[in-house]
């Protein structure tokens, strides 16, 4: 499989869930990969499993909310690997869920920061590599959550962020068509990843149930949506919002 053949990824948030299991699938499909988040340990064992498959891959840890973390990390791919086609911006955080008279200000700024400040963070420092690569695709992972008619209690902060990255999305993508970047937004309903956490069964099926499909992804399924974005199969898609969200932001039984 082979629809990455000499592309080059950076994919962040890669020391688990969704990131983890799209910077896999990308090294599979022949991508270079360039994977990011805060645990190096993780993004090591992550490396080693690339390698041992056949693929090429190099870890860097850091936070994704630091300007001069993703200036290197552009700077790496293109020292290690000679440029950067694709950007699969994932890292994210759901943050404390509180109604929002009872959000501290802290609590605000870290959710808007991890999800939104990064995003444009990244943006910031992968344009100019991919206008030298002559285009490319740049994804962002938002959320149903806060997107048109879905809204979820006690997350105002994420629900803001994530509508933001939308927005960020669509008019980077107006921006930068001219210079063949295709810009789109990937909303992912609920994952099995370390952030969807169940306290009960009782917790888990409510959440499943939301889900018109009454279950929720695998990563490995987030990580195939992550592929057709960034692969030639969506050549002609920029500027959207796509759900990969099982019909959670349309069930209503």
């Amino acid at each position: 499989m082979t629809q990455l053949i000499n592309k080059v990824a950076i994919v962040t948030g890669a020391s688990s869930g969704i990131g983890r299991a799209t910077a896999k699938l990308f090294a599979q499909e022949g991508a270079r990969v360039v994977v990011t988040a805060r645990r190096q340990a993780e993004l090591d064992v992550l490396v080693a499993e690339i390698t041992e498959e056949g693929g090429d891959a190099v870890a860097l840890a850091g936070d994704v909310r630091d300007h001069k973390h993703n200036e290197i990390l552009v700077a790496l791919c293109e020292e290690r690997f000679g440029g950067l086609d694709i950007a699969f911006n994932n890292a994210g955080t759901v943050g404390r869920l509180a109604q929002v008279d009872e959000l501290r200000e802290e609590d605000w700024d870290e959710t808007v920061a991890t999800n939104l400040d990064a995003a444009f963070a990244a943006a910031r420092h992968q344009v100019p590599a991919l206008r030298r690569r002559g285009g490319g695709a740049l994804i962002f992972t938002s959320s149903f959550v806060g997107y048109e008619t879905a809204g979820m209690p006690g997350m105002a902060a994420y629900a803001a962020a994530k509508a933001g990255v939308v927005g960020l999305a669509k008019a980077l993508a107006a921006d930068l068509g001219t210079a063949g970047i295709r810009v789109n937004a990937l909303l992912p309903g609920g994952t099995e990843t370390a952030m969807a956490t169940f306290e009960t069964d009782e917790q888990r099926r409510f959440v499943e149930g939301l889900h018109a499909l009454k279950r929720i992804a695998q990563p490995e399924e987030i990580a195939r949506a992550a592929l057709y974005l960034a692969s030639d199969a969506s050549s002609f898609v920029t500027g959207t919002a796509m759900l990969a969200d099982g019909g959670v932001s349309i069930n209503l039984t």
